[in-house]
């Protein structure tokens, strides 16, 4: 329970290091007062251009990626049977440190980069290229980053459950931990995918109702989309 704990508020703290939010005011602007108000990687995307989004995305990974392998090295001569359960524990913090921030008045942003690290600290790479082909997919296709992201956290729980009861790739790091700390995982990686959709819950409205905000590379054709969202969100 303590590597647990430890790993959780590792995870928080390092996860309230917002990288929106300290490139939006070496820019003299507060990320949170434009756009969708988060301080992630979308709206820096959105409001700075792509230079400033992929800074944002790198450096929310890099903090989970950090939790993570910190936690790892505490804890992996106690633990060794249960590690991806203790890191996931620690990469859970980081998400809830970027979403729920102190420093900021809780409002941080989705948690969807910060579960990015999640998924590629997990060193696996078939993880990670279904991640890459869920969000990508549905990004290009349809430019909602919206759908990409919510899809890419249910497609991991899924894909833990397939992994740990070994129905693919039998033999892998979920499938070789004990019964008990396979299924405390899926419980967390449960918790975390219905945290980003219910941090999405606007977002989901919204592509249910024809009224969400499409995503582009293009600053042109982001403030295009953005007079288009206003006005059919008034």
């Amino acid at each position: 329970m303590v590597a647990r704990i430890v790993s959780l508020l590792l995870g928080y703290f390092l996860g309230t290091i917002q990288s929106g939010y300290i490139l939006g005011e070496k820019k003299g602007l507060d990320i949170r007062s434009v756009g969708s108000g988060n301080a992630g990687t979308t709206n820096m995307l959105r409001t700075f251009g792509v230079k400033a989004g992929v800074m944002t995305l790198a450096g929310d990974v890099l903090k989970t990626l950090a939790a993570m392998l910190i936690s790892y090295y505490l804890f992996r001569n106690h633990y060794p049977d249960s590690m991806p359960l203790i890191v996931t524990y620690a990469g859970f913090g980081s998400i809830l440190g970027h979403d729920f921030p102190f420093h900021m008045g809780f409002r941080g942003g989705k948690g969807i980069a910060a579960t990015a690290g999640l998924i590629i600290g997990y060193q696996n790479l078939f993880l990670f290229i279904a991640g890459c082909i869920v969000f990508f997919g549905l990004f290009l296709t349809t430019h909602f980053v919206s759908l990409g992201s919510i899809m890419v956290c249910l497609a991991l729980f899924i894909e833990v459950i397939l992994m740990g009861e070994g129905i693919i790739f039998p033999g892998n790091i979920f499938n070789q931990m004990p019964a008990a700390a396979r299924y405390e995982l899926y419980v967390v990686v449960f918790i975390l995918a219905a945290l980003a959709w219910f941090q999405h819950r606007s977002n989901i409205s919204r592509l249910l109702h024809g009224r969400e905000r499409r995503t582009y590379f293009s600053k042109e054709k982001n403030q295009a989309e953005a007079e288009r969202f206003k006005k059919l969100n008034g």
